[in-house]
């Protein structure tokens, strides 16, 4: 159980987060349809090991309410910035998965001051990244009338917008996944925080196209693990020790 588990107001916005342990500042974020419970078999390991672990969830996701307006990663990577600024106030590790991955490198393009590491598990920054496949496929799959019925049921027991609403977000999420992200390599330049580009080698990403991102970042490192298709959630063993290497390689 997290040792805090509230709603907290952030520009405004009620925002839900959970908080564990005490120790070095480390944000997870989580992928689309899903919030802090898709970290349940990290977020223990990772306060064991000296961290203080948040796990805030996005507008629209979990038991965070919906704003009005279309749903991108540019907005949730600015709600993120004011979480951070508020709940942090100072530089944290980031571990963004699918959805959250994007937000993290948004953030530390943005905000370089508010991260110290980062990890990008199983994402793509540009639709050519996708395995073929992959995720467009996904997005398609996950825009039926049957995947919409199965999605909601994380949503509609916890959503203060109640079971209604999740035509919204679910129409929201499929066409910011039909246009996004398209973040030019290039531009990953100005990104100071050293970052592990982490994946599954039978996923939904490319992997010449990780090792491209790992590449174009100053300070970027690859990994992948063999014989996987979904992280961390398949394999949480070699994902949390890699976490906690990687993160525990520096302090803030």
């Amino acid at each position: 159980m997290p040792d805090v588990a509230t709603y907290v107001n952030v520009a405004g916005r009620r925002v839900w987060h959970e908080v564990s342990g005490a120790g070095r500042p480390l944000v997870l974020l989580h992928g689309g349809f899903s919030g802090a419970a898709s970290f349940a078999a990290q977020t223990p390991a990772l306060a064991a090991a000296g961290f203080r672990v948040h796990v805030p969830e996005r507008r629209g996701h979990a038991h965070t309410p919906d704003v009005d307006g279309p749903l991108t990663y540019a907005v949730m990577a600015e709600d993120t910035i004011a979480y951070l600024a508020q709940e942090v106030r100072g530089p944290a590790h980031l571990v963004g998965w699918s959805d959250g991955a994007v937000v993290a490198l948004l953030v530390a393009m943005r905000r370089p001051d508010l991260v110290a590491r980062m990890v990008l598990i199983d994402q793509y920054y540009a639709a050519a990244g996708r395995a073929e496949d992959g995720d467009g496929d996904l997005t398609e799959a996950l825009a039926a009338p049957e995947a919409m019925e199965f999605l909601r049921h994380g949503y509609d027991p916890v959503s203060p917008d109640g079971p209604e609403h999740f035509a919204v977000v679910h129409a929201k999420t499929i066409q910011m996944w039909r246009t996004e992200p398209e973040i030019p390599l290039s531009e990953l330049a100005g990104v100071t925080a050293p970052t592990l580009v982490l994946q599954a080698d039978r996923g939904a990403v490319r992997l010449d196209h990780s090792a491209a991102v790992a590449a174009a970042l100053p300070e970027g490192r690859l990994a992948v693990l063999p014989g996987t298709h979904s992280l961390p959630a398949e394999s949480p063993g070699p994902v949390n020790a890699l976490l906690v290497d990687f993160l525990g390689a520096a302090t803030p």
